[in-house]
Order: C-alpha cells, then structure tokens, then sequence
C-alpha cells in the first residue's frame, strides 16, 4: 500500500516546487515555500491521524478515511491542472493566483496533505501491530524487519514516482501525472482494505492525549504533597479486569519525580477521580513521552537540511545540463539517485549489517535505535557541505567558463543524505513504537515525521532569517537567498551554515541519547491489547472457543 501511495505523493513533494512556479505562477521563494508548508503540513497531521487510530477508530478505518480525502485533494489537482480556465496567468508579481482558483489551489493541495498525513500517522502501528509481543528479543527483531521492508517499499514507490510521474507531468501534461498519482493512490487503499479479516487488530482505548493531561493536572493539584519516602504507596490498579484500557503495568522510575505526585493518595479528600489520582503506569506513559522530546527535537534539524533537497537543489537542477546521452532528465528526477543507493543498502542492511553486528553486540537489531539516529545525523552534516562544494563548482561553470555543469553533480549529496535518512527515519519508527506505551504507539510513531513537519517549517523561518540578516551585512544589502538569479546569490553560505548548525545539534544529541533510559516494560495483556477484526470476530463467532486458562483470556479461532 505504501509503496503505491507513495509513487504520486513522493513525486509531488519533488516536483511541486515546479508546478508552483510554472503553472501557478509564483516566483522562486514563493513556490519553494509553499511547497515546504505543504509537506510541512502532511507530517504535521501524522500526530491527527495517530490520535484517531489510538482513541476512536482501528487503525485500518483510519487510514481508509484519511486515504479517501487523499483521492479528493487528487481530483480537485486534476481539474485545475487540466482546465487553463481555472489557472491564473502570468503577472511578473510574487503570487498570480487570487480568488476562487487560489481557493481551488489550496483546497486540494491541503486535502492531499491532510489525506497524507493521517495515512503515514496510521499505518507503521499497523503493520507493526502484526506482531507477538510475547517474546521481546523476536519482538524487537521482527518490527525492526518490517520497519526495514517499510521504508524500501517506501523507496521503491519514491523511485517510480520521481522518474515516471514526474516526467509524465513535466513532459506530458501535469493532469496526467496527477491522474497515475490517483489510479496508485487508489489501488494501495484498495490493497490494504483486502487484508481486513486477517489483521490483529487494536481495540481503540481511552484518549492518550486526555491521559496525558490527566497527569499534568493530577500533579498540579496536589503540588504540595508530599512523596511517600516508600514508591510503593503510590496508586496502582493491582487488578487487571478494573482496566481493560491498560494493557501495560509499567514500573516506578526516579525520573521526573514531581510527576509522581499525581499517583499520591490525598487524605481528606472524600472523591479522587481522574483528575486528581493517577495510577503509576499513567504516570510513566508521561515519563517516557517527555523522555522521548528531546530525541525528537534533536532530529529537526536533519529534515531543515531535508527540505533544500526538495527545494533549493531542484532549483539548481533546473540551471544544469540535463542531459543524459540523448535523454533530458527532468531536474526533479534527481531524487532518483539516493532513492537507487536506499533500494540497494537496505537489503544489504537487513541481511549483512544487521547479522553482523548483532554477533558482535548481542542486540537484537545490530544496533540500538538511538545509535541507528545518530549515524543519519552525522551522515546529513557531510551532505550540506558536499552540497555547499558543489554549488561553488557550479557557478564557477557558468560565471567563469560560461558553461553548464552536469546535473549529476547534484547526486553526490544526494546519494549521502539518502543513506542518512535510511539511518535515522527507520531508527526514529522503531524507537518510537518500541518506546512509546502499548495504547500510544500511532501517536507515537507519527513523531518522527513530527519531526519532519517542524524541518520543513523550519526551512521556511530560516530562509526568511538569513535573508534578513545578511541583507543587513552584505554590500550590495542583498541577502544570500534572495532574488530570482541563482548565479548571483550565495547558496553554498546558506548549505555551509546548515552543516555547521548539523554538527553543534549531533553533539546536542549524543547528550540527549547517553541520558536516554530506555522503557521496561510490565506485562502485556496481548489479548487485550490486540483483537482480530471485531466485524469479522463477531460473524464468526459460531466457530470460536472461548477457554479461561491460569486467569487469562485466550481466543482461538478455528
């Protein structure tokens, strides 16, 4: 299903950034910031879809329903793309597009962001979901498979969608490209939806969010408690069938003990509901959340780097020699490059790298997940500079020699960063399912593209940052970015000081990962925790057995 879906969304995030520019006519930083708010968006509404999916619908209707405003966002983009009627003319100003079709333009471009975004919230829980949880060690190594095949599928679709669509719609017409973007879009909901009667399915529970908030409020009221010297006398549910919404017992830990005051009996107080009395296991869920926010922060600044790969680089392509023997390459197909090296490491990964260091390290994924981060990291601080080199070359061709560089120069970054993002967007999904709570693991899976939302966000401020900033400093008071010619401003300043910033944040995040205390979990009610289809449980009811064994519940369905 990913991989389909990703063939239209993935070729829409590379070439956007041109649509923008030629067919809507917006001028440079007009286009690449719009494009960057509209990725921004879907991966801000990765955290939409992975609340739903936990608190009020499976995971599998979520995505179904997130999957079907995708497909509207697609068929308002093919009308306007096809009708010249419904798209704006030429101005010579910054924005061309006003009114009724500004309207149109970003209705669809934001249902697709919204359909987007509540897909990929959804759907690595999903597929991880599948999985016993019984055995920890073939647990861990088994979702650490799946995220592995996740992303090359992931990567596949990419490949397909940055060299076929994106040249159907460069070359053919953009309402043919956004129509095979649909038709895949399409197909993958209809694929994923035939799996509904074999699924183990999540039975939704209580709000995370409305449990999180629970705490904070319990420890504000009681802020002047004092802690039981003893952590026992905190408050547990010690019966497992009061709270068939806990599906973990997590033990105490010493961090963020101020929290622990919303696990405290007060006396005096005749009615303590959940606003007042917290269990242990409540109060760690938000332990561990707030562990987890300064990984997620430290990641931010890899997707900001992320971000000029989609914007600024295709611009540069755009000034390249395309040619490739009797072919032109279109300047956005040039993802393509470290999509190819990702198809190839992944496999290699899994069955070479992995084996290998687990022999070594004894851990069940080779390496942990926080080490798999910090090697993405250290990858995308050496991607900025080479991009910032090349920009050098490049305009020394075309100044000094009046000459064309290859658009090829552009792969050797390319191909770096993509191995990093192999690294750490992998790394990110695991350590946030394996981390995050059983009745949170949606919402927290849809963290590392959080991550990727606040990058691209990011991108925007600083580009308007430095902008400012520089105009101030530079002697013709034009900033590095600005302006529509490329060959007078100063790219390589803008990639330089992005791998710098890169380098000062990995050293920002090996603090945060070596004071990282990964989560130990209680037991884990599985039969609680995941069901199979309830539709398909209840019209088959007549073939089930229901046995109660050492206090239990064990299903099976013949």
């Amino acid at each position: 299903m990913m991989l389909l879906d990703n063939i239209g969304f993935v070729a829409n995030m590379m070439s956007f950034v041109v649509y923008f520019a030629s067919v809507m006519h917006f001028d440079l930083a007009g286009a690449a910031t719009n494009t960057t708010n509209f990725l921004g968006t879907a991966f801000l509404l990765t955290i939409l879809g992975g609340f739903i999916s936990d608190a009020y619908m499976t995971r599998l209707n979520t995505t179904l329903l997130f999957g079907i405003l995708q497909l509207l966002g697609y068929l308002l983009l093919i009308l306007q793309s096809h009708f010249q009627k419904l798209q704006p003319q030429p101005c010579g100003e910054s924005t061309c597009v006003h009114g009724g079709k500004a309207l149109l333009l970003y209705t669809s471009v934001y249902l697709m962001a919204l359909g987007a975004g509540g897909i990929r919230g959804c759907i690595p829980a999903l597929g991880a979901d599948q999985f016993e949880q019984d055995d920890p060690k073939k647990s861990s190594k088994n979702i650490s498979s799946f995220f592995n095949w996740l992303l090359l599928s992931i990567t596949i679709g990419a490949s397909i969608g940055v060299t076929i669509v994106v040249w159907v719609s460069t070359n053919v017409g953009w309402d043919k490209g956004f129509i095979i973007s649909i038709v895949c879009c399409f197909a993958g909901l209809c694929i994923v939806s035939m799996g509904k009667p074999f699924y183990r399915v999540r039975v939704p529970g209580e709000s995370p969010l409305l449990r999180v908030l629970q705490v904070l409020v319990a420890a504000a009221r009681n802020w002047s408690v004092q802690l039981p010297t003893d952590k026992h006398k905190l408050y547990e549910i010690q019966d497992r069938n009061v709270s068939p919404l806990t599906e973990q017992r997590l033990p105490h830990t010493q961090q963020f003990s101020v929290l622990d005051k919303a696990a405290v009996r007060t006396e005096g107080t005749k009615k303590q509901g959940k606003w007042r009395l917290c269990t242990v296991t409540q109060v760690e869920e938000v332990k561990i959340l707030t562990r987890m926010m300064p990984i997620l922060l430290s990641t931010i600044i890899m997707n900001t780097c992320l971000a000029q790969l989609q914007t600024i680089s295709i611009q540069q392509g755009a000034l390249m020699d395309p040619s490739l023997g009797k072919f032109d390459v279109p300047a956005a197909s040039i993802p393509v490059i470290p999509l190819v090296f990702m198809s190839v490491l992944i496999p290699i990964y899994e069955f070479l790298f992995v084996p290998v260091m687990r022999m070594i390290t004894g851990h069940p994924t080779g390496i942990t997940h926080l080490q798999r981060v910090g090697v993405g990291l250290v990858l995308s601080a050496i991607s900025m500079a080479i991009a910032g080199a090349v920009e050098v070359k490049r305009k020394n061709e075309f100044n000094n020699h009046n000459h064309l560089a290859s658009l090829f120069w552009l792969s050797f970054h390319y191909a770096i960063f993509g191995i990093a993002d192999m690294f750490t967007l992998v790394g990110l999904m695991e350590f946030f399912y394996s981390e995050a709570p059983a009745g949170m693991r949606s919402l927290s899976t849809s963290f590392s593209f959080l991550s990727l939302s606040i990058g691209y966000y990011l991108s925007s401020a600083f580009v308007e940052l430095i902008n400012s900033i520089t105009s101030k400093l530079t002697s013709n008071k034009q900033g590095w970015l600005q302006g529509r010619d490329m060959n007078k401003n100063h790219i390589e300043l803008f990639y330089w000081f992005l791998a710098i910033l890169s380098l000062l944040n990995f050293g920002n995040y090996v603090f945060w990962a070596n004071w990282y205390k990964y989560k130990k979990d209680g037991p884990i009610d599985e039969q609680k925790l995941l069901q199979p289809d309830l539709s398909v449980t209840m019209s088959m009811t007549s073939q089930q057995t229901i046995s109660t064994s050492e206090g239990e519940r064990k299903m099976e369905q013949n």
